[in-house]
């Protein structure tokens, strides 16, 4: 692939844009460049003071949804109201998540949040968008290089015997690129692409918000991190490349190309082995429409 800047975009007039967790970072950054490049932007986001700032920081249109991907009440009732309107979804990125909590939660539907979140909300939500997903539409799924030491613990999905905060950090962003690559497979014939990414090692909330100063792991990675990171907004660019690059297709895998993918130009990204496991990737679908109540057939 060819080296890719935010000038390779182009416009994005027309296009109908749906983007979760947009009230800061990598959500904030992606949506902010594709609504001046003319796209109707949808910041889909739990918080509503932060939500409407960032959709009057943005401006061109963009409006403000409430979203909490912890609750699937909320998930459906935003799903709902874009039903109801019936306008086509033209990109439905799947960037929201919560990262490494110091101690185990649950969402208000039991799931352990960081699983429950980052994964069955975002499942249940593309389920019940489909409908709206037209012929050429694209869904990007937002996985982490945390992603290649993660392993599916069908045994303990949701870390009720041990939890360790990366471990099941990294299983759900393991969860999230077994689910877009699912996704593509499934989708074979329906117009519909999915393409997740990762965003390389962006400074974004993300970790403020998670494990702190906790241990010497928590410390590293909140300290010594801004050595090796990149902004926001550079993290953003493989999420713009998999919604908008026409070479682009189902089932590629996009992220960061420097050094170990920590930053660097958008571009393919390695997979982790896990994710050769068909088998496995099948298992977790099942599981997931059992947790969420929601038979999903693309």
């Amino acid at each position: 692939m060819n080296r890719w800047t935010i000038a390779d975009m182009g416009r994005q007039d027309g296009r109908r844009v749906i983007v979760t967790g947009a009230n800061s970072g990598i959500g904030y950054e992606t949506a902010r460049a594709l609504a001046e490049a003319g796209a109707t932007l949808i910041l889909a986001a739990r918080d509503e003071a932060r939500g409407r700032a960032a959709a009057e920081a943005i401006g061109h249109g963009a409006v403000w949804r409430p979203l909490d991907l912890a609750c699937l009440a909320s998930v459906e009732r935003f799903a709902g109201e874009q039903l109801a309107a019936g306008h086509p979804v033209d990109r439905l990125i799947l960037n929201a998540g919560v990262m490494a909590l110091p101690e185990r939660r649950v969402s208000a539907d039991g799931f352990e949040l960081q699983l429950g979140t980052n994964l069955l909300g975002h499942f249940a939500l593309a389920a019940r968008l489909w409908p709206l997903l037209a012929a050429g539409a694209r869904v990007v799924p937002l996985a982490s290089i945390a992603a290649w030491r993660g392993r599916i613990d069908f045994a303990d999905p949701m870390a009720e015997r041990r939890y360790d905060p990366w471990a099941v950090y990294a299983q759900s962003k393991l969860a999230m690129l077994m689910f877009g690559l699912e996704l593509a497979r499934r989708a074979v014939g329906t117009g519909v692409a999915s393409v997740p990414a990762h965003p390389g090692f962006a400074r974004t909330s993300l970790l403020a918000n998670g494990p702190g100063t906790r241990g010497l792991r928590g410390w590293s990675i909140r300290y010594l991190g801004n050595l090796v990171s990149q902004s926001a907004a550079a993290g953003a660019l493989p999420v713009l490349r998999a919604a908008t690059d026409p070479d682009v297709h189902s089932g590629d895998y996009l992220g960061s190309t420097g050094p170990f993918e920590l930053r660097g130009p958008p571009g393919r990204a390695a997979l982790p082995p896990a994710t050769r496991d068909h088998d496995a990737a099948a298992r977790l679908w099942a599981m997931a429409e059992d947790w969420v109540g929601l038979p999903f057939r693309p």
